[in-house]
C-alpha cells in the first residue's frame, strides 16, 4: 500500500492508494475511528460496497443518506437536506462523516462536515479517478449556485483518504475519461516528465492497467499534497490548480451541469487556455497540439460540441471565484511543465481564444 502524508497548517493526514483497500477490514478499522459514523453516497454505490463497509464497522452507530448521482445534487436543497438528517440522526462531535462516491459526493459530504457544529471529522473514499486525483484532497468542499460553480464552500480538511484504484473497474468509460483531464492539467502545470510517461501509457490507462492507474493516480496525489501544503488555501501557487477551470465552469454553468462532466469541460477548458497563451505569445502551438493530441487519446473533447454561444460563456467567467475587482482572471500556459498565476485578461482576447 503507498501512503502520501499531506501536511498542511490546519490538519496533517494520509493518502492510502492500494487496489482491494475497499476489501481490507484492518484497514477500514483504522481510518474509520469513531462509534458514530454517517456515510453519505449513492444508492448504487452504497449497494455495492455496503458489504465491506458495514463488516468492518460492526457494533458502531451507523447512518447512512443517499443522493442522487450528478452535479445537480451540490446545491443548497441537498446540503440542507443533509445537515437536517444528521440533527435528526443525533450526531455529535464525534461523529465521522465518511464520503463514499465521486467528486460531488466529497464536495458535498466535505461542506456538511464543516458546517455542522462548526466542524466535525469526515473520511473520504474517493470511488471515481477524478476524486482519487484531484477533489478528495487538499480540503476543497463547496457547493454550487445558479450564478456560478463552487460559490460557497469551506476549505475543511479530511481525516484520512482511502483509495481503491479497483473501484474504476466499474466506471463507465467515460467517467474513467473524465478523471484523467486531471491528471493531464498537473502534468500540464509542472512535469513535463509525467506529461511524457502519460503519453506512453495513454492506452494502457483507458485499458484499465491497474500497474499504470496506481502509478498515475500516485503521482498525481504527490502533485496535489506538495502544492497543498506550502498554500493550504489558494493565496498563491495552488491557483495554479485551476489551470483551463475558468473556461471549463463557464462550460458547466452554461449547460446548467447537464452538458459535460467536469472533467470534460476541463479538457476543453485547458485546450481554450492554450489557445489564449499562443494569443499571449506565452506557449508555443507545438505543445497545445501535444496536448490535444494526448486528451484525444483519453478519449476527452478538445471543443466545445454544444454550440454554446462564445458571448454567453464569457458572460459567465465572469462569476468565476478568482477573479478580482471586476476582472477575469485565468491560469496562462507556458508550454508543457510550465503555468502561471492568474491574470487579468481582456474580454476581446477571451472571446478570441473561444472562437479560436
Amino acid at each position: 500500500m503507498l501512503s502520501i502524508r499531506v501536511a498542511t497548517p490546519s490538519r496533517q493526514y494520509l493518502v492510502h492508494v492500494a487496489e482491494g483497500l475497499l476489501q481490507n477490514p484492518s484497514v477500514l478499522e483504522t481510518a474509520l475511528a469513531s462509534d458514530e459514523l454517517f456515510v453519505i453516497s449513492h444508492p448504487e454505490l452504497w449497494q455495492r460496497y455496503a458489504p465491506a463497509l458495514q463488516a468492518a464497522t460492526g457494533g458502531k452507530k451507523l447512518s447512512v443518506e443517499l443522493v442522487p448521482p450528478g452535479e445537480t445534487s451540490k446545491d443548497f436543497t441537498v446540503a440542507g437536506s443533509l445537515l437536517g438528517k444528521l440533527a435528526q440522526a443525533r450526531a455529535s462531535r464525534q461523529t465521522m462523516v465518511v464520503a463514499l462516491g465521486g467528486g460531488v459526493i466529497g464536495d458535498l459530504s466535505g461542506f456538511v462536515s464543516a458546517c455542522y457544529m462548526r466542524g466535525i471529522r469526515f473520511v473520504q473514499i474517493p470511488t471515481t479517478l477524478l476524486a482519487m486525483v484531484d477533489s478528495s484532497v487538499g480540503g476543497k468542499t463547496a457547493v454550487n449556485l445558479p450564478e456560478g460553480k463552487n460559490l460557497v464552500g469551506a476549505f475543511w480538511q479530511p481525516q484520512s483518504v482511502l483509495i481503491d484504484p479497483h473501484t474504476l473497474r466499474t466506471l463507465p468509460l467515460r467517467e474513467l475519461a473524465a478523471g484523467m483531464a486531471e491528471v493531464v492539467k498537473y502534468a500540464c502545470i509542472n512535469d513535463p516528465a509525467f506529461f511524457s510517461w502519460l503519453e506512453q501509457h495513454a492506452e494502457s490507462l483507458m485499458a484499465l492497467d491497474m500497474s499504470a492507474l496506481t502509478e498515475a493516480i500516485a503521482r498525481s496525489v504527490s502533485h496535489k499534497a506538495r502544492i497543498v501544503a506550502a498554500d493550504e488555501h489558494e493565496l498563491a501557487e495552488r491557483a495554479l490548480l485551476n489551470f483551463g477551470h475558468t473556461f471549463g465552469h463557464a462550460l458547466e454553468s452554461e449547460s446548467a451541469y447537464r452538458g459535460y462532466l467536469h472533467g470534460e469541460a476541463v479538457a476543453i477548458g485547458m485546450v481554450r487556455a492554450a489557445h489564449l497563451s499562443e494569443l499571449l505569445g506565452l506557449s508555443p502551438a507545438s505543445d497545445r497540439i501535444r496536448l490535444e493530441g494526448l486528451l484525444q487519446r483519453l478519449q476527452l473533447p478538445i471543443k466545445d460540441h454544444l454550440g454554446l454561444a462564445p458571448e454567453r460563456l464569457l458572460e459567465r467567467m465572469y462569476g468565476d471565484k478568482k477573479n478580482a475587482a471586476g476582472k477575469v482572471r485565468c491560469i496562462t500556459w507556458h508550454g508543457i511543465g510550465g503555468a502561471q498565476l492568474p491574470a487579468a485578461m481582456a474580454p476581446q482576447l477571451l472571446l478570441d481564444a473561444w472562437r479560436r
